[in-house]
């Protein structure tokens, strides 16, 4: 599946992304912390539901150190997405227990609508496949329906560290969601759905990425069908 992420400087340019992805994406990640703070949580799922059959991500990353109430105003986001029945809800593998409970038991009430992601991101580096399987069971062990693991590539053995974390955790029965960051990222972005992985992330179009090393939909699909054949006369 592709992941667009929806973030923009105005809620108007918000509801525009939002209607051209909705045909084009099977999930689009409502990046709170990427949009204006007058933007409701509310109103943006309700225009993803009424635009297409697109599933809804509701994620809300930290900014630097955040006090209790700005903390509990953060997660506060995601505690109404799950009400509203956001598909998904990404929460950081660093939040506090506490919070992680809470949304846990948030989901169990409104009928388990909602899979959690845990996730961790590595914005420096790649680090040892053990090491990123102890933070796959970390995920796990906090209560992750679905775990996001997250690096940068600094070269392009990178990937297959991280790709590998895909059939681990499928062996395990835990969907997964794995991939690198960066230039030298981008194989890991291709491949990982093929393997198994939950879904990649795609840029509605050029200079709209969320992240290093992200393709546009188009690109992915383009390079997809190639591999499959049906594009450009087959490779």
């Amino acid at each position: 599946m592709i992941c667009v992420p929806v973030m923009a400087a105005t809620r108007a340019e918000a509801l525009r992304i939002i209607g051209r992805s909705a045909g084009l994406a099977d999930v689009l990640e409502l990046r709170m912390d990427l949009l204006p703070t007058q933007s409701k949580v509310r109103e943006l799922i309700k225009a993803v539901r009424s635009a297409g059959p697109a599933q809804v991500l509701v994620t809300n990353r930290p900014s630097g150190d955040l006090s209790e109430l700005m903390e509990k105003e953060r997660l506060g986001v995601l505690a109404e997405a799950i009400y509203l029945g956001a598909d998904y809800v990404d929460v950081e593998l660093s939040t506090a227990t506490s919070g992680l409970e809470e949304l846990r038991a948030l989901i169990g009430a409104a009928g388990n609508r909602t899979r959690l992601i845990i996730s961790h991101h590595d914005f420096a580096k790649t680090p040892a496949g053990r090491i990123l399987r102890g933070l796959f069971h970390d995920c796990v062990r906090a209560g992750a329906g679905i775990v996001k693991i997250v690096t940068r590539a600094r070269r392009p053995e990178d990937n297959l560290k991280v790709l590998e974390l895909i059939p681990y955790a499928l062996r395990r029965n835990v969907p997964i969601i794995a991939l690198c960051m960066g230039e030298e990222g981008r194989m890991s972005r291709i491949m990982a759905p093929l393997v198994g992985g939950l879904f990649t992330f795609a840029a509605l179009e050029r200079g709209s990425e969320s992240a290093a090393g992200q393709l546009t939909v188009e690109e992915m699909k383009r390079i997809w069908g190639l591999m499959e054949g049906k594009g450009h006369g087959g490779l």
